[in-house]
């Protein structure tokens, strides 16, 4: 039996950082691009404290949130007239296609583990430039 075309396990060390199109930078996790994954990545978020992303959605994919520590605000639907706050031990469910802008407006970082339905983390975000202004 050849083994060698086989899925096998992988170990990402989340040494890595990368400018997300929303605005924030993330720190590399599982992906196409590190693992070769085809329905999921998941990646570290840490929003400085004052810091908003770019108002934003996901074409055709979910987003699964789980806050580490701190706590952020986010700003949905499809002019942003919803508001939320997740805080340390929380989950937050982003479905497929809504408008969001999270932000930080507490004086300490945040930081979320981000899990989405798409391998290729950045290919379907779509940036809403006509919904920045309505958070400030």
């Amino acid at each position: 039996m050849d083994t060698s075309s086989r899925p096998t396990c992988r170990i990402v060390r989340p040494d890595a950082a990368y400018d997300g199109k929303q605005g924030l930078t993330y720190v590399q996790g599982i992906s196409a691009e590190t693992v070769g994954s085809k329905g999921i990545c998941m990646h570290l978020l840490t929003i400085p404290p004052g810091a908003k992303a770019k108002a934003h959605l996901h074409e055709t994919h979910e987003t699964a949130i789980y806050m580490l520590s701190g706590s952020a605000d986010t700003w949905y639907g499809d002019r942003l007239e919803n508001h939320v706050v997740l805080h340390a031990g929380e989950l937050m469910y982003i479905p497929a296609g809504v408008p969001h802008l999270p932000a930080n407006r507490s004086g300490t970082p945040c930081t979320a583990i981000i899990a989405r339905t798409d391998p290729n983390e950045q290919e379907s975000v779509v940036l809403l430039p006509e919904l920045d202004a309505l958070v400030d």
